[in-house]
């Protein structure tokens, strides 16, 4: 039994071929939008490739270029395809064609699916990557003069202003790590020295962040230095100036921030292959209604059109056993100890009695 079979006349089946064509060179312009949001997702993770570990970061955004361009293909075709189903004697010139072109199809759609929910998938990947490339960036801040690091202390600066952040999960990752540079450090003062020998790996470490940590919003001058020294300032808590320094860490910003992008590529991509299923299953439909035509023989008949000829359990059973005898076609049945000739009777002819000679005498 056919799969949600339908029945057209000529005038329907011309409209649907119409239709489709239309619709394949909208997906055409789905496919430019696709190439256009993997370029959007790969500049904005090169933006900050800095502040990121190396992971596959870049797989979603090279799927949806590739996607993109196959769409565009993919789509230029089926126009100029249903273009020509408009006349049952041009169909003839594609009928060979059409079903490996919907499989095909199918395929494509399904990576655009895959495409989809990759984009929805990456937070695991995201977060990992940024919290161990912002680790990186933090430890390195002081490194100004060391070739291929001089420039993250303006990285970080420059991430910790844009994204009202401080930190990788907080302030308080500063204070765990040596972030001003020996060469701005006063020697000849004795608390500097002091403190440089009161830790085991020789750092300087103190509880204070860098001027990018400070909220422009605080009512008082920014509190950068002794920030959990509440007697070295006047009348300071530092539990409770929530306003003095950005509270939340750069990680969680960033990771919020391509989140939100990575949910709406996600999607939109997912619109996308909405609209391609529906233009595959339109394809599919013109595709059975015109070959039942040619079966008729009458190009003025109805005809039914049709997803699958039988239903999905017959479909899959039948394709299955294509597969196995496409797997025995090149086996040879060996029995008989591996002879596989040792049953076939002999076709040697040896004279006018079919006797064969007698094996000469072995030379003494």
């Amino acid at each position: 039994m056919a799969v949600l079979p339908i029945k057209f006349t000529k005038t329907k089946r011309d409209k649907l071929a119409q239709v489709l064509w239309v619709l394949n060179w909208i997906s055409v312009l789905t496919g430019i939008i696709l190439f256009s949001l993997g370029i959007f997702l790969k500049v904005e993770i090169n933006k900050r490739e800095d502040l990121m570990a190396e992971h596959l970061l870049q797989s979603v955004p090279n799927m949806l270029i590739a996607v993109g361009v196959i769409a565009c293909m993919i789509n230029f075709l089926g126009g100029k395809i249903c273009y020509d189903c408009v006349d049952t004697n041009k169909f003839l010139r594609w009928k060979l064609v059409m079903l490996p072109y919907i499989i095909c199809t199918f395929f494509f759609t399904l990576s655009v699916l895959v495409g989809a929910l990759m984009c929805y998938s990456m937070h695991g990947q995201l977060e990992e990557a940024l919290m161990l490339g912002l680790r990186d960036a933090i430890r390195y801040y002081k490194d100004t003069d060391t070739p291929g690091r001089c420039f993250l202390k303006r990285t970080v600066d420059l991430l910790q202003i844009q994204f009202q952040c401080c930190g990788n999960e907080g302030f308080r990752d500063w204070f765990q790590i040596q972030w001003v540079s020996n060469r701005y450090l006063d020697m000849s003062q004795r608390e500097v020295v002091d403190r440089l020998r009161s830790n085991v790996e020789g750092k300087y470490l103190m509880d204070g962040v860098p001027f990018s940590c400070c909220n422009v919003n605080s009512p008082r001058p920014c509190i950068q230095y002794q920030v959990t020294n509440n007697s070295a300032h006047f009348n300071y808590d530092f539990q409770t100036e929530e306003l003095n320094l950005w509270m939340r860490g750069c990680r969680q910003a960033l990771l919020d921030y391509y989140t939100n992008i990575m949910h709406s590529v996600g999607l939109t991509v997912l619109i996308i292959w909405l609209f391609e299923l529906s233009v595959l299953t339109g394809v599919r439909y013109l595709q059975t209604s015109l070959e039942n035509v040619l079966r008729q023989g009458d190009p003025e008949c109805e005809s039914d059109g049709w997803l699958l000829e039988n239903s999905f359990v017959e479909t899959a059973r039948s394709n299955l056993n294509i597969i196995k005898h496409l797997g025995k076609f090149n086996q040879i049945n060996i029995t008989n100890n591996g002879d596989p000739n040792i049953d076939k009777p002999s076709t040697a002819h040896y004279g006018p009695d079919n006797v064969p000679p007698k094996p000469l005498p072995a030379a003494s």
